[in-house]
């Protein structure tokens, strides 16, 4: 197994609060590691357009299992922020990051 840093972009359909913005980031906070915070990366990035782009640690297989993971990853953290789908599109996740033991 390889730990992949994936990138998923999105936009806010709506405005986010603080106090649900702090909700998303402690649902992702287990998938923010060794990896990505070693790199500096933050787990959220959110721009003053409402894009946004969330960087989180996902263990697969390959790349195409890691960025399937993330998004579903992503996907469930922000419905247990409140968020609904139909407000945060997600764009195409992309790797950003690998660590390897091989």
């Amino acid at each position: 197994m390889t730990n992949f840093v994936i990138t998923v972009p999105g936009t806010f359909g709506t405005d986010i609060t603080d106090s649900t913005r702090s909700a998303l980031e402690s649902a992702l906070a287990s998938q923010h590691t060794d990896v990505s915070e070693s790199e500096g990366l933050d787990l959220l990035t959110l721009n003053e357009d409402g894009t946004f782009s969330v960087r989180l640690e996902v263990e697969a297989r390959d790349r195409y299992e890691a960025e399937l993971n993330a998004s579903r990853i992503l996907s469930a953290a922000l419905r247990k922020a409140g968020i609904e789908a139909s407000d945060a599109p997600l764009g195409p996740p992309a790797v950003t990051g690998i660590d390897s033991d091989l």
